[in-house]
């Protein structure tokens, strides 16, 4: 047999990585590379300092390279590498979970891990579907999403998701979805501060899709308490509870999707305390380990896990499971991290600066081409114009003169710009953060 002799290797290749989400020819001509990171700022491979304002991707919340996470992962590495979860375990899984339900609001006790957001919505859309058929409902399969929705890159979260791109690229994805419309409204609700005055009412759209359905046919309701990947859009005041209200009344489960607000990004440990709501499942993912380590997961209420603990005892209960579920050094990364948001209560620091944060992105108003600023928690979202030959293009070259001129990594979403930083930032950092935004958006004029 001949063999094939293997490709030599090129110094500073880009080719052969296909990048995620992401115009791969315009960055590979122009490539946005980071090196290394600490705190608050990224550097280049050249030593340029990037000060982060995305958070990494909505995850770095404690700040980057913390040396308790950075030990606490060097040291399990040196101790367990790997545990089977099936059938398996290892204490520091059972650690976690026991931590993180303590954290969780109301009767959410149960935590069922995996290893990143996409996975831990589609893990909670296939426990609700198994929930009602183990209490003897198997026709309630329907899952209901809301349009503008980002549930990750499974095909059950991006069937319930409600972004366009999605069915025109992979079809018609799982049958027996529907969607809530979306809550924003820039006429009724153009730079609002927080949760919005309009829009309470759209929450009654679910009784119109229950008439349609029947409630008989319906597993789950699944929403972000604030969708970010899609323009950063606060819940309108009494949405969340009025949804919550008509679920119950029809016997259909709640699930929030907190895999971006979840640890201190909205100034609660969850949103679901910050609006008093307690969902019946809650997916996580991205601050858990404060981005350092991959990991996801699902809280459950205790109703929902003890449905399923019935009949032979050595049968599995739910026919589910990830190999890197709970892996040890996710979980000893999850560790470390809950203790520096405990410690140095970044949690209650993010709420104390969200006016700041708030009137510091609002001074943006009034620049050229500025439609809308939302602000909630430490996360804003800002409006450009679209060029009517070339939409998304404005947003694009604002990401890219943020991060080459300005040293300021932002998030372009179309052109819509997201800024959520890490939850250590400063005041100082948030007035540099706004100034450089401007000085962008001016540019892109």
């Amino acid at each position: 047999m001949s063999r094939v002799a293997p490709k030599p290797l090129q110094p500073n290749d880009l080719e052969a990585l296909w990048l995620p989400f992401t115009a791969n020819r315009a960055f590979k001509q122009r490539p946005r590379l980071v090196a290394r990171a600490k705190d608050m700022h990224y550097f280049s491979p050249e030593g340029r300092p990037i000060l982060d304002a995305t958070a990494g991707l909505w995850c770095c919340n404690a700040g980057h390279n913390r040396e308790p996470i950075v030990a606490a992962i060097q040291a399990q590495a040196g101790v367990l590498d790997y545990a089977p979860p099936f059938q398996f375990a290892h204490p520091l899984a059972f650690q976690l979970a026991s931590r993180i339900a303590a954290l969780a609001p109301g009767d959410l006790d149960h935590v069922f891990f995996c290893n990143s957001g996409s996975e831990a919505v589609d893990t909670a859309l296939k426990i609700a579907i198994a929930y009602h058929a183990a209490r003897g409902e198997g026709t309630r399969t329907r899952l209901i999403g809301r349009e503008r929705g980002y549930h990750g890159a499974g095909f059950g979260g991006i069937s319930v998701g409600g972004i366009v791109a999605n069915r025109r690229y992979f079809g018609s994805l799982l049958a027996g979805v529907d969607h809530l419309p979306h809550t924003y409204n820039r006429e009724k609700q153009a730079f609002t501060k927080g949760e919005p005055e309009w829009g309470t009412h759209l929450a009654d759209e679910l009784e119109r899709i229950v008439a349609l359905h029947d409630a008989s046919t319906i597993a789950a309701v699944i929403v972000e308490p604030m969708p970010g990947a899609t323009g950063v859009l606060p819940p309108p005041k009494g949405y969340l509870e009025r949804l919550r209200a008509i679920c119950n009344k029809y016997g259909i489960l709640l699930i929030f999707d907190e895999v971006i607000t979840g640890f201190g990004r909205l100034g609660y440990m969850f949103a679901a305390e910050r609006y008093g709501v307690v969902p019946d499942l809650v997916s996580f993912a991205k601050g858990i380990t404060s981005g350092t380590v991959p990991m996801g997961g699902v809280i459950a209420r205790k109703t929902i896990h003890d449905a399923f603990m019935k009949g032979p005892e050595h049968v599995i209960e739910l026919f589910h499971g990830y190999t890197y579920s709970g892996h040890p050094l996710a979980c000893a990364a999850a560790l470390a991290t809950l203790d520096l948001y405990r410690d140095e209560r970044l949690v209650e620091r993010a709420r104390g600066l969200e006016p700041k944060w708030a009137d510091a992105a609002m001074g943006l108003k009034g620049l050229p081409n500025v439609l809308d600023i939302r602000t909630i928690g430490l996360v804003a979202g800002i409006d450009l114009a679209s060029r009517p030959d070339a939409v998304g293009k404005r947003g694009y070259e604002a990401m890219e003169r943020a991060f080459f001129d300005e040293g300021l990594m932002i998030r372009a979403m179309g052109d819509t710009l997201a800024v959520a930083p890490p939850l250590i930032v400063s005041e100082a950092e948030i007035g540099e953060i706004f100034e450089k935004v401007g000085h962008v958006v001016k540019a892109v004029a």
